[in-house]
């Protein structure tokens, strides 16, 4: 009970700068995983951004999905993506997505779905879907994003410093990057309601890093003549943990049960593209603001000339020798 009576209080000591390599290596390695899988497997993107023909009917029969593809591999459809759903009332429906067929093909994969399904031709409903995510759309939304993230450093380097900007771009390239790397990792479909969830990932990920700044500003104008940046960074980390951690599990906590409860109980498939992301996200911007962006700034300010004074003075005061992160990484590099 003393943790938690801490942890509510503020009052734990965690150690969060001296493990600061191990939490890099991590987040680099999962970097790495995301970026690997982004290059060689990419994004499975919805029929919103590819376009294509899209086939529903009552799935009747009751086959599962290996049977759907089956059927439409002998007719030449083996790329055709197969879903099938659950509806409230406990029908099962089944929706195959394709690339954009002639009238003859429609025709063709209107009969193979109505064979499979245990239906009539007239119970399959298929549309032609055009690109609506096009290349103009996404164009523009990237430059949105990048006027965004201009405007976030900008701001954030005008009521801290530039430093602190570097920190929360880095976390939120760490967010965005983990996010879409288990996306396609994993193979979950991309569509509109994913990229709205990812942007507001964005928000998230921002609140926790410049509360934690915010802190750590504060605690510099009132402790910094007597302690380093390390000791100030750890201090202000654990006093907000608690303020981090309340604020991530009031959002996943909600978004959980949208993801359980809407989207796989009541199978409403668009709250689990929309939950998914934001789920993930939030998760990893949680993660981020404590064990990356903070962690980074005392990495970049315990190398600057006045905080490895006051390491030398705060070392003389307490009889140790503290060395400087630059001393440290050249003494690591002479053991090596």
């Amino acid at each position: 009970m003393s943790l938690w009576r801490n942890l509510y209080r503020g009052e734990t000591e965690f150690d969060f700068v001296r493990h600061r390599r191990r939490f890099f290596l991590i987040s680099a390695t999962l970097i790495g995983i995301s970026l690997l899988s982004l290059l060689v497997r990419g994004l499975d993107g919805s029929v919103d951004f590819t376009g294509g023909a899209i086939a529903e009917a009552p799935n009747q029969s009751e086959v599962d999905v290996a049977e759907y593809r089956s059927e439409l591999a002998s007719v030449g459809r083996e790329g055709a993506r197969v879903q099938i759903r659950t509806e409230p009332d406990q029908t099962q429906t089944v929706v195959i997505q394709t690339e954009a067929l002639s009238v003859e093909d429609r025709n063709e994969l209107v009969n193979t779905v109505a064979a499979v399904a245990g239906v009539d031709a007239n119970d399959v409903n298929i549309n032609s879907v055009g690109p609506t995510f096009g290349s103009e759309i996404t164009r523009r939304a990237i430059e949105a994003l990048v006027i965004f993230l201009v405007v976030v450093a900008g701001f954030i380097t005008w009521r801290f410093e530039w430093k602190m900007a570097a920190g929360a771009l880095a976390a939120l390239f760490h967010d965005l990057v983990i996010t879409a790397g288990i996306y396609s990792i994993v193979g979950f479909e991309v569509t509109p309601a994913t990229v709205i969830a990812i942007l507001t990932i964005l928000g998230y990920s921002l609140y926790d890093t410049v509360v934690v700044f915010d802190k750590i500003t504060e605690n510099v104008h009132e402790l910094g003549t007597r302690h380093t940046f390390t000791e100030i960074a750890n201090l202000s980390m654990n006093q907000v943990l608690m303020r981090s951690l309340n604020t991530s599990l009031t959002s996943l906590l909600p978004i959980g049960s949208l993801l359980l409860v809407g989207s796989y109980l009541l199978g409403a498939a668009t709250l689990r593209e929309f939950a998914l992301a934001l789920f993930i996200g939030i998760a990893a911007g949680t993660y981020s603001s404590i064990f990356v962006a903070s962690p980074l700034l005392t990495e970049w300010k315990e190398r600057e000339p006045e905080w490895q004074r006051m390491q030398r003075r705060v070392a003389r005061r307490s009889g140790e020798t503290v060395l400087t992160a630059a001393e440290a990484a050249s003494a690591s590099a002479t053991e090596a």
